[in-house]
Parts: structure tokens; sequence; C-alpha cells
């Protein structure tokens, strides 16, 4: 064979050879790509699941809280009610009018130890339910009336236990002796004058 024709026949090799490589190297760049937005795609779903992770633990965490923080209320609301118990029985106490020097002593003791009492449930937020004149459904609870005419109705005449407060809510109303108006005679009708009678005239 002589050198022109081997020449002819390596071209004829080589350009056989091109759209093979050509069309191997097309499909080869397309499944590059598929493959390259699948885990792009991959890439997002997590950090979509992690995001979502995230703001359930925060959730959670919160709803815990909230859950801690309201059974530690609960459990002070409790011991507080019954510290208000014993203030009662305190105030109770002192109003028994004291006639001996032993007595005398004994109500100075007692006497203290409220006031310690007081002390401590208002380091703890709690405060008494001021005084007042005039009822109010937020803060009183009237447990009898009494008819009066010196008072409008609705006038607080006496408070009968003592009402208490927490953190700015009502922990424990106060029972008073609300005014009421006085209750009228009951008026009869008089009866219609009789026509007199025609007979025996």
């Amino acid at each position: 064979m002589s050198e022109s024709s081997q020449a002819q026949d390596e071209q004829g090799a080589a350009g056989a050879g091109q759209p093979n490589q050509q069309a191997h190297s097309e499909p080869s760049g397309g499944a590059g790509g598929g493959e390259f937005e699948a885990l792009r795609a991959e890439r997002d779903e997590l950090a979509a699941q992690l995001a979502r992770a995230r703001a359930d633990y925060q959730n959670l965490r919160k709803r815990t809280q909230l859950d801690v923080d309201n059974a530690v209320r609960r459990s002070l609301e409790n011991l507080l009610q019954n510290l208000f118990v014993v203030v009662d029985n305190l105030d109770f106490a002192l109003r028994v009018e004291a006639r001996s020097e032993d007595a005398r002593q004994l109500a100075h003791g007692v006497d203290l130890t409220r006031m310690q009492f007081l002390h401590a449930l208002t380091q703890e937020g709690a405060s008494p339910i001021p005084d007042a004149k005039t009822f109010d459904t937020k803060l009183h609870e009237a447990v009898s009336t009494a008819p009066s005419t010196e008072h409008p109705p609705g006038t607080i005449l006496q408070v009968l236990r003592r009402g208490w407060t927490w953190r700015g809510t009502v922990l424990r109303p106060a029972h008073v002796q609300v005014a009421a108006a006085p209750a009228t005679a009951p008026t009869t009708p008089s009866s219609p004058a009789q026509a007199p009678s025609d007979k025996g005239a």
C-alpha cells in the first residue's frame, strides 16, 4: 500500500470516529445537569426540613416553659390561699378582748406573728384588697345584705373576710356585707265604696 493511500485511510478512520465522540459527550453532559438539579432539590428539601425542625423545637420549648410556669403558679396560689386562712385566724384571735396582762402579752405576740405573715405575703407579691365604701364585683363578693336608710344600696357596711390580690390578679375576693334598700310596707288597695242599697227604700 502506498503512503498516500495509507494517509487517506487514517483520515477516514479519524473522521468516522469524531461523530461517535460527540454522540457520547452530549448525553454525558445532560446526565450531569440532571444530577446537579437533583442534588440542589435535595439540598433545598433538607434545608426546609431543618427550618421546620427548628421551628418545632422553639414551639416545644415555649410550650414546656409555659406548662412549667403554670404549674409553679398553681402551686404558689394554693400555698398563698392556705396562708390567707392563717392570717384570717390570727385576725379572729386579735378580736378577742384581752382582759388580763397575760392575755395582753399573748395578743401582742399574736399581732407580731400576724405582721410577719403579712410581710412574707407582701414579699411574694400578695397584697390585701384595701377597704372601700362602694361594692365592686371585681374585688368583692357580697355574702350578705342589710337594709339601710343611712347608706345607698351597694355601700359596703362591713368586711367579713379580707380579700387578696397576687401580682395584679384578684386571688381571693373580699367577703362583704352590702347595704340594701329598706323594705317598704305593702300597701293594700282601698276597697271601692259600695253604692247605697235600694232595699228598704
